[in-house]
């Protein structure tokens, strides 16, 4: 089983690159953050068209949103608010084999790393605390669980283009790194992508879109993940991000990552 996460940036707008990735990739399941779309809006039938009929979907006009886009049967499909706010930034159902897939977008936070000067700051340390409180309330060695999404924390050194120049810039400041490490342990969860891909090895997911040329000076973040818990640890059996598709027409400023479970 293949899954995929990918920061869509609006799926509209962004068909003709999710037909390419089908093409390029298959996967079985293709989770999506930033859709920035109303449900009703959604195009259910474009997708189904590429070959997912089974679709989970909660979005809004113009900001967050997530979908979940399955070949296989859905079950359980359930949503979660976060921090008190409505703002569609979690999905979750429970896929064939009885694993249960949740797929996030967690708040990036804006520009300043300070809570009392940015709200949005603020936003995403409570919500980074509160997913940890869900996450440990649910522990389970024996439970089949995923959850994938654009977490918008590049937590290793190797993460980044640049660990020194970026300790404080958002999503990868040491009070973001020290909460998501703290919400990792609460799963307890492994991350299926550094378990194939060496920690050592430097591996980005987003390139910004100010960059003229992202390419030149690859000054980009992952900030895109894929954990699971022990039970699938064994079952993961290779990994990918998809680095061209940055290049691609009309580009997210997110690449897709995929992980190949043996299921």
């Amino acid at each position: 089983m293949k899954i995929t996460t990918w920061n869509i940036n609006s799926v509209r707008l962004r068909l003709p690159i999710i037909k390419r990735l089908v093409s390029e990739i298959k996967p079985d399941v293709i989770c999506l953050q930033e859709t920035k779309v109303m449900d009703d809006l959604f195009p259910a039938q474009d997708i189904e068209k590429l070959g997912y009929p089974h679709q989970a979907i909660r979005g809004e006009k113009s900001y967050n949103g997530v979908a979940i886009l399955s070949k296989l049967p859905l079950k359980n499909i359930q949503t979660l608010n976060w921090c008190g706010k409505e703002d569609c930034r979690h999905i979750s159902a429970i896929l064939p084999k009885n694993v249960e897939l949740n797929n996030f977008y967690i708040p990036s936070g804006g520009d300043i790393p300070d809570p009392k000067e940015n709200d949005k700051f603020a936003h995403k340390l409570k919500f980074l605390k509160e997913a940890a409180k869900w996450c440990k309330a649910r522990q389970d060695v024996k439970a089949k669980r995923i959850v994938v999404g654009d977490f918008n924390v590049a937590p290793l050194e190797t993460d980044v283009w640049s660990h020194k120049q970026l300790l404080k810039v958002v999503s990868h400041t040491p009070v973001e790194v020290d909460l998501l490490d703290k919400l990792q342990k609460a799963g307890p969860w492994t991350d299926a992508v550094r378990e194939i891909i060496p920690p050592e090895e430097r591996l980005y997911s987003w390139w910004s879109y100010r960059s003229r040329d992202w390419t030149v000076n690859d000054r980009g973040r992952r900030l895109d993940h894929v954990w699971v818990t022990e039970a699938l640890r064994k079952k993961i059996k290779g990994a990918e991000i998809l680095r061209d598709a940055r290049s691609w027409e009309k580009p997210s400023d997110h690449v897709p990552v995929t992980v190949n479970f043996d299921l």
